[in-house]
């Protein structure tokens, strides 16, 4: 006992002697934000002498915790009794599960976990504290009591479109484990690679792991371009392996995807025999949906998955093993003799159902294996799997249906924690997909909204973010993607639904980063404050504290003499481009904004719809409001229409000349977008007498078609518009059979 307290005051004074010398340790950010934290002004230093204590129940801990210290200090930390720094277990001090209570004194750092996770969360908060200073680690004093939201807490990653390295997947666990997720869900197969060594099937690694070429630009340009470089790579066994002992050092859970019915053509490219009409099959080389996919009448497609799965269920200990299920098209079920045999003979009444019998049957074999299989929410098609778990990302509905059936449901949404979305509507930003989810969106998803049945709240296991890879052609987009967006969902996984301050979130973000003036979430952004007749009330703002905004109306580049925007409307009588430029200590930063308004006679008119939009913005004003939707369509100013026509009246509040009429429309197959049929302008001055006075039906932009005419003047107060909408995508096309969108803005009356 003597020879503990003697131990203990040499520690102590040692302490308080290199405290002496050293300054008190700054106050570090947290992310994600704790339950509870209360800070002192003592001070620990860890230094090459300090000792981690003996436990022998958290030895792989230990042996994280030394890693860490030895990567920031160089020191290897010895492990003896009564070191200084104590790593334990105590379930009845932190009751929650994956709780930690990390106390910080200047004789003593304590994590105690409610069990090893637990733990590991600790330390992951004691790095996010510690400083470096030369050698040394200075860490603040306080007390912190933590614990998850959600048990589940994911991040996806897709490396079937571009492939990464082992290198990067374990950079990439490293910030999952810093930010307290606790599931990687690694997309491993799709129609543009295989990429996981399969021993019974070469042919998986020789052929299905590569394409012939890759798509260049963007999915919805025409022609499609390609770079003529043959692209692929797969994982060995032995480095799947690797990656998944390395996140389970973590406390990090590593979920496979195998994605199968859809998503199949890299693998019956390798074996074309299991589709339905035998190939021949080539790995897809741009991005999208495809009609061949894995054949459910056959027998051999089942054992072949099997196979798969037994080799994929040796290397991951998951207790989820995720089957994909998405955007499986029907079209070659519908024509494919076996299938329809199958469909008979199991009396399926439709390949809705029929894909139900596919899960169902791959479920079954899962279950017999002791897992369970995870799903994208298409598995709810005629009829869920007992005990599957659903991935929901297309609005609430499939969360809902399926925890009234009580199951258990991860909250994957696109609109919110899709990052493959531009973060940025700056016309500077590197292509991505479709939509638009800035920092400050991921922030303020709040999962709970989505069961206004509060019975169903328990059936919510959590939140992942997705990083869907067909526009990451190397690891630093991928970086600039998926970072910060990463930090803001795990903050909502993790800390308690009343931590909502965005402001603050940023600001530990830049303390945790540094300074990021030209990050995409500080850029400059406008709101239209309000659209009256003939003007346009617009505001500047940035999230940079500290940053000036200087702008231009009359088409100049700003510089340091510009007019500084203080917040308050800016006043907009005409078409106007306004520029602008942050400005921080004197100096401009980041990328210039710019953004054009329309002034015209029907800009803020009164307008009114037959049917509502269904696609996109659904707020008719958006219609006339003088912002023109840009060609990436992400920016909430094209109003669309979905199985049905757009019939609007625009009231222009009195009668008055017009000689020009426009309106501008998309056109872009490879999303799903036509043009209209027709579209028709007609006048009238009493509201009830129209004549139509200007039509067209050719839109050959592969696009934004900007439809315009001059006309002789003529005396109206209503104007009537009418987009007769395409209906159904024929035959050839992509995505044959399902409803076109029909996009328009801006309607122009002058």
């Amino acid at each position: 006992m003597k020879k503990l307290q003697l131990i203990l005051l040499v520690l102590l004074i040692h302490n308080c002697l290199f405290a002496q010398r050293k300054e008190a340790a700054p106050v570090a950010a947290l992310i994600p934000l704790p339950v509870a934290v209360s800070m002192t002004a003592d001070t620990f230093f860890i230094t090459a002498n300090a000792a981690i204590g003996n436990a022998p129940a958290l030895q792989q801990e230990t042996k994280l915790l030394q890693e860490y210290v030895h990567h920031a200090t160089g020191h290897a930390l010895p492990v003896q009794d009564n070191g200084a720094i104590v790593l334990q277990l105590d379930s009845s001090v932190v009751k929650q599960p994956e709780g930690y209570q990390l106390h910080i004194t200047p004789a003593q750092i304590k994590i105690t976990g409610h069990d090893a996770a637990g733990v590991t969360h600790g330390i992951e908060t004691l790095r996010q504290l510690w400083r470096p200073k030369g050698a040394v680690l200075v860490v603040p004093g306080g007390l912190i009591t933590d614990y998850p939201r959600f048990s589940y807490r994911g991040m996806h990653l897709d490396v079937g479109r571009h492939f990464f390295s082992v290198d990067f997947l374990k950079e990439f666990i490293d910030k999952l484990a810093y930010y307290k997720l606790n599931n990687f869900h690694w997309h491993l197969t799709d129609d543009q690679g295989w990429r996981i060594e399969i021993k019974k099937y070469p042919r998986l690694q020789s052929v299905a792991a590569w394409r012939d070429q890759t798509m260049i630009g963007h999915k919805k340009e025409l022609p499609h371009r390609f770079d003529g470089k043959r692209y692929g790579g797969y994982y060995t066994q032995e480095q799947v392996r690797e990656v998944v002992a390395y996140a389970a050092a973590r406390h990090i859970n590593v979920i496979p995807e195998i994605e199968m019915p859809g998503h199949a053509l890299a693998a019956l490219t390798a074996y074309p025999s299991l589709g339905c009409t035998g190939g021949p099959y080539k790995t897809a080389q741009f991005w999208g949906i495809f009609d061949d996919v894995f054949c459910a009448g056959k027998d051999s497609t089942f054992l072949f998955l099997q196979d798969v799965l037994e080799e994929v269920i040796a290397l991951f200990p998951s207790s989820y093993i995720h089957i994909g299920g998405d955007e499986c098209p029907k079209v070659r079920w519908k024509a494919c003799a076996a299938c329809q045999q199958r469909m008979r003979r199991e009396n399926l009444p439709d390949e809705h159902a029929l894909q139900s019998y596919f899960i169902r049957r791959i479920s079954d074999f899962v279950k017999s294996k002791g897992r369970h299989i995870i799903g994208w929410d298409e598995i709810l098609e005629g009829g869920l799997a007992p005990g599957a778990t659903v991935m929901n990302w297309r609005g609430v509905d499939g969360a809902v249906s399926a925890a009234r059936q009580q199951h258990h449901v991860i909250m994957t949404p696109e609109d919110d924690l899709y990052f493959d979305h531009y973060q940025s509507l700056y016309l500077a930003e590197k292509p991505t997909a479709t939509g638009y989810t800035p920092l400050e969106e991921v922030y303020a998803y709040e999962p709970l909204r989505a069961a206004a049945d509060t019975s169903l709240l328990p059936f919510i296991a959590g939140i992942q973010g997705q990083m869907w890879s067909e526009y990451l052609p190397d690891e630093a987009q991928a970086r600039y993607m998926i970072y910060p967006r990463l930090q803001a969902m795990a903050e909502r996984a993790w800390s308690p639904q009343t931590v909502t301050d965005y402001s603050n979130f940023t600001q530990r973000l830049e303390m945790q980063t540094g300074a990021a003036p030209a990050a995409p979430y500080n850029e400059i952004r406008y709101s239209a404050d309000s659209i009256a007749k003939g003007r346009i009330y617009i505001s500047l703002r940035s999230h940079l504290p500290g940053a000036v905004i200087r702008y231009t109306t009359d088409g100049s580049q700003p510089d340091g003499n510009s007019k500084i925007s203080d917040g308050k409307s800016i006043l907009l009588q005409k078409n106007t481009t306004v520029k602008a430029m942050l400005y921080v200590s004197g100096k401009p930063a980041g990328r210039l904004f710019q953004q054009s308004f329309l002034v015209h006679k029907a800009t803020g008119a009164a307008i009114s719809l037959q049917e509502a939009p269904n696609r996109f913005s659904s707020n008719a004003a958006t219609l006339v409001n003088g912002i023109e939707g840009t060609h990436r369509y992400n920016d909430e100013q094209w109003t669309g229409f979905s199985a049905r026509d757009l019939h609007a009246v625009i009231d222009l509040g009195s009668v008055q000349t017009v000689t020009q009429l426009g309106a501008n429309t998309l056109n872009y197959h490879w999303q799903k977008m036509w043009p209209p049929v027709s579209l028709q302008f007609e006048a009238s001055a009493d509201g009830v007498h129209y004549q139509r006075i200007a039509v067209t039906d050719s839109f050959p932009v592969n696009g934004i078609n900007r439809a315009r005419w001059t006309i002789a003047p003529l005396k109206a107060r209503y104007i009537r518009v009418t987009a007769t909408n395409k209906g159904v995508i024929p035959p050839g096309e992509y995505v044959a059979g399902a409803s076109s969108m029909m996009l328009i803005d801006e309607i122009i009356v002058n």
